[in-house]
């Protein structure tokens, strides 16, 4: 993706699988908005293929949008509208494109429930605080009970029980073997708490693709392990602390206390990886003049 001499994508190629829970992280600016906006057809990519559920994005057609849900980072809605309305109303859009039960379109109270909105059913959406407006987003990316759902930045203004809520609703959505799910986030523990797999942008391309668990082996070989052993502290780093954890209470059981083992997190390998990607990013060198 190119504005103007500027490529804010280069080069960024990957496969989400059916069932998957893709989550892309990066730093401000590395391109995740854009890539989310060109895999819902909303921006038209510079050069390149996609296809998303078989079908290239910028020919899509209804039906084919008619199974995809969105989640974008902000919504404007007229504030009159009340909740239970304006969600019936965005639900009868997906009505014509359902053939089967798991694709018919959730039923408001159901739905309202899900996201914790249900005892706002009739409030208008102007008088909304701005955690339940989010709910009330995330509600409209479901409604459909799309393939796929697209989320950028889905729990930005949430408090801590309303983001937690919304882990509980996208961990049900990531239980059905047909859903996947595919979201930008700054948030290095829902990351970790909701990914099947992880993609790190920076700068535009994609410096590392694998599980949370992956990623955090990839920076960091060993374990360590810390124990005191009749009274005296230890520490050892280890390649697999399961073993030796295992191997050290079979020999010394009685005599060990303080058990801690630390392993590599994401938040880790994330810090890590993006620091090694900005040292080796360049300028391009301008040319002598002749």
């Amino acid at each position: 993706m190119r504005y103007g001499n500027r490529d804010v994508l280069a080069g960024v190629s990957f496969d989400v699988h059916s069932g998957e829970t893709l989550v892309i992280l990066g730093p401000n600016g590395a391109g995740k908005t854009t890539t989310i906006e060109i895999l819902e057809g909303f921006r038209r990519r510079s050069s390149g293929e996609v296809r998303v559920l078989g079908v290239d994005p910028d020919h899509a057609d209804e039906g084919w949008r008619a199974d995809i849900g969105v989640v974008l980072q902000s919504w404007r809605d007229h504030g009159k509208w009340r909740v239970g309305e304006f969600l019936a109303y965005q639900g009868s859009y997906y009505t014509p494109f359902s053939s089967a039960s798991t694709r018919r379109p959730w039923p408001v109270h159901d739905l309202l429930e899900a996201v914790g909105l249900a005892d706002q059913i009739n409030t208008p959406i102007g008088r909304l605080s701005g955690g339940q407006r989010r709910r009330l987003d995330i509600a409209v990316g479901l409604v459909g009970r799309p393939a796929l759902i697209l989320l950028d930045e889905p729990t930005a203004g949430l408090d801590p029980e309303a983001r937690s809520e919304f882990h509980r609703i996208i961990h049900t959505a990531g239980t059905r073997s047909d859903t996947t799910v595919l979201l930008t986030t700054h948030d290095l523990d829902e990351a970790e708490i909701l990914a099947s797999r992880v993609l790190i942008l920076a700068g535009g391309s994609i410096i590392a693709d694998g599980t949370p668990q992956e990623l955090a082996r990839q920076i960091a070989g060993t374990d360590e392990v810390r124990w005191t052993e009749n009274g005296v502290p230890h520490a050892r780093s280890v390649a697999e602390s399961t073993g030796f954890v295992r191997e050290l209470f079979r020999q010394n059981g009685n005599a060990i206390a303080d058990l801690e083992v630390h392993r590599a997190s994401l938040e880790d390998a994330y810090f890590a990886l993006v620091r090694e990607a900005e040292a080796t990013r360049t300028e391009p060198v301008e040319p002598n003049a002749a």
